[in-house]
């Protein structure tokens, strides 16, 4: 390694050049020079990539991963006291790839369970002889209508989890409520809408 002390004053890029690994980082940390980290991600570009390639299977996904990977890298390298760049990179980007494929596994069922439970809310045996655009149309319109009866608390977690695909936790964050609190407003809120729109289907 490079033994410099960095003040606070921003390097030239050859200057920035000479330095090893972790001599940019270190004056990463002192300078908060942006090109650091630009030359340490263009130093082992491949070697993101190739991780990236190695846990996500597909050239475009691995490609976004990648750069998600940059911009993670100019927060994590201020948090972290590292000895040996190309290994703690490697991990970076291993863990990073392994947190995605569990977050898109997890938005994979949480679209399918979506899908049944809007299904659930729409049988009833009236429609059968309706067309499919007025169909659609009449389903809109009752699921509109009957949202707006749920108390305010279903209200906000049913939009959030359904209309705006959000999570459990992600409603629990956004709405400050504990996630047995959002478990049971969607889980009423669900009922209830059921209710309303069997009733309204029953009268038309």
């Amino acid at each position: 390694m490079n033994l410099l002390i960095f003040g606070n004053s921003k390097m030239n890029i050859k200057d920035l050049h000479s330095l090893d690994d972790l001599a940019l980082v270190m004056h990463y940390k002192h300078s908060n020079d942006n090109n650091c980290v630009g030359l340490l991600y263009k130093r082992y570009t491949h070697l993101i990539f190739g991780v990236c390639m190695k846990y996500l299977k597909n050239e475009d996904d691995a490609q976004d991963a990648s750069i998600q990977i940059f911009e993670k890298l100019l927060v994590d390298l201020k948090k972290h006291e590292i000895q040996q760049f190309k290994a703690w990179l490697h991990m970076v980007c291993k863990n990073f790839c392994l947190m995605k494929l569990r977050s898109d596994t997890s938005k994979r069922k949480h679209s399918i369970e979506m899908q049944k439970d809007f299904e659930s809310f729409m049988e009833s045996s009236y429609e059968l002889h309706l067309t499919i655009e007025n169909k659609k149309e009449i389903e809109l319109t009752f699921m509109e209508e009957c949202l707006q009866t749920l108390n305010n608390d279903q209200k906000i977690c049913v939009e959030l989890f359904y209309l705006k695909e959000k999570s459990y936790q992600q409603v629990a964050d956004e709405t400050n409520f504990s996630m047995n609190n959002v478990k049971s407003f969607i889980q009423n809120g669900k009922r209830n809408l059921k209710n309303c729109i069997e009733t309204k289907s029953a009268n038309k």
